[in-house]
């Protein structure tokens, strides 16, 4: 009984001390988008929905895709003109700053031709202010 005691103490303050007190769970789900993926550099590829996680704001966000195995490329938020190889086309909803379950983006090519028929995507979403990746979605195919 003592045993336990202590194990659960010391299991305790291991815990509270990786998270901070700041654990934050997120789980993001990916589907193909409308369209088929074609040579123009402005197809539909993917869409991403949030299924659970706090709101985090699109400034602490980034996206990385890695299409086919390719190096990974960086996407622009939603809102940006920049000159990413793809950008993000917010749905849900678009009245904030901020990206929350049930909300989600519509990865498109920026003027690149990236898939130019059936591929995979894996998507990496970090948080830029933590310095963390806060979800992985792999194998989603675009066709």
């Amino acid at each position: 009984v003592v045993l336990a005691g202590v194990l659960y103490v010391w299991a305790s303050s291991l815990a509270e001390g990786n998270t901070d007190g700041n654990l934050a769970l997120y789980a993001f789900s990916g589907e193909d988008a409308q369209g088929s993926p074609g040579a123009d550099g402005t197809d539909n590829l993917i869409m991403l929905t949030m299924d659970q996680g706090s709101d985090i704001n699109w400034a602490a966000v980034s996206v990385k895709l890695t299409i086919d195995g390719a190096a990974p490329v960086t996407c622009d938020n939603p809102g940006v003109e920049g000159t990413g190889v793809c950008a993000l086309v917010e749905f849900g909803n678009t009245d904030d700053q901020l990206w929350s379950v049930g909300d989600g983006v519509t990865v498109v090519e920026n003027g690149q031709n990236l898939c130019g028929g059936s591929c995979s995507i894996d998507v990496t979403i970090t948080d830029t202010r933590e310095g963390t990746t806060i979800d992985r979605t792999n194998g989603v195919v675009a066709e």
